[in-house]
């Protein structure tokens, strides 16, 4: 493990706590200009979402709109609430053939790219420890008056996410300050993803608030549109 990857890991609370727990609960709101583009704005508005931390399952429920979805690697569901018939789509990955950036998507292109979104996003920095993840110290990087210094992580095949190859940026505090990757399904949309408003959740710092704004080929944040923003109103950490 980098030295870096090691004091980050420490500042967001450190691995053995980390370990004590086998599951997470959220109650947040997702926007931003990309669910208007894919043809799906205010999908995510409102949601609850329970999710397993030692592999990739998520569930989301939106009481106001009266579903409930399930996210796996492999296979993406939704249904109404009520028990009536539910979407199921397998090798939901290959349903992505061919997009790009403005191609519109159905309820379960959205489910896929949220559910593996924001597993990713819940689990970093500790994600990068596990088995199959390598990890480079890039140079530092100079951003809002600060020094951050940047880890370039390669997902293993088996963790669906947006790229194989992501950076991470950690303030001289340790914790994550930006996300960067490019979003294969699509089309190599590149995302730069703001981590800010820190709260201790169980020994464990989290991001409240996190903000996606696409990046130029010198790596400079693009201000306008704002892609996609995630506001957790709570979160909590579970040992069950």
């Amino acid at each position: 493990m980098s030295t870096l990857l090691e004091q980050a890991i420490h500042a967001h609370g450190g691995i053995d706590n980390w370990d004590r727990f086998r599951t997470v609960s959220a109650e947040l709101d997702i926007g931003g200009a990309v669910w208007h583009l894919k043809g799906q704005p205010d999908l995510f508005q409102g949601i609850e979402l329970a999710a397993a931390l030692r592999r990739q399952h998520v569930a989301i429920t939106s009481t106001a709109g009266g579903w409930r979805g399930t996210f796996e690697p492999d296979v993406v569901g939704i249904g109404a609430m009520n028990g009536a018939a539910r979407e199921e789509r397998r090798t939901p990955r290959d349903a992505y053939q061919g997009h790009t950036q403005p191609t519109r998507w159905d309820r379960l292109h959205a489910l896929y790219f949220t559910g593996y979104a924001l597993w990713t996003y819940l689990a970093i920095p500790f994600l990068y420890a596990r088995p199959g993840f390598r990890t480079e110290e890039l140079p530092d990087w100079h951003e809002s008056g600060e020094t951050w210094r940047r880890l370039k992580v390669t997902f293993p095949e088996t963790i669906a996410s947006h790229s194989r190859e992501q950076v991470s940026y950690f303030g001289e505090d340790g914790l994550l300050r930006r996300h960067d990757y490019t979003v294969d399904v699509m089309g190599g949309a590149r995302g730069a993803n703001y981590a800010s408003g820190y709260r201790n959740v169980r020994g464990v710092m989290v991001p409240m608030s996190r903000r996606v704004f696409a990046y130029d080929d010198t790596m400079q944040k693009i201000d306008e549109p704002l892609l996609v923003s995630i506001d957790f109103r709570s979160i909590d950490f579970h040992t069950e």
